[in-house]
């Protein structure tokens, strides 16, 4: 059987913790952040963990880990 491939997009979004879950960066703050409320980039600073049901779409995609 041939290898699978990772998709490149996820590779360089998504990493997997030790225990299997997901980690991924927080949404929404490329730009605009003058807009924003000084709670909601202080609740989005540093990486998230993927619910389980968005992490079972993204395991699929990274076959390595």
């Amino acid at each position: 059987m041939p290898k699978m491939k990772t998709k490149s997009g996820a590779k360089k979004r998504f990493k997997l913790t030790a225990t299997g879950k997901v980690k991924v960066a927080q949404a929404g703050k490329r730009h605009g952040m003058i807009k924003r409320t000084t709670k909601f980039i202080r609740d989005a600073r540093g990486t998230a963990v993927l619910s389980e049901c968005d992490a079972r779409i993204v395991r699929k995609f990274l076959p390595y880990g």
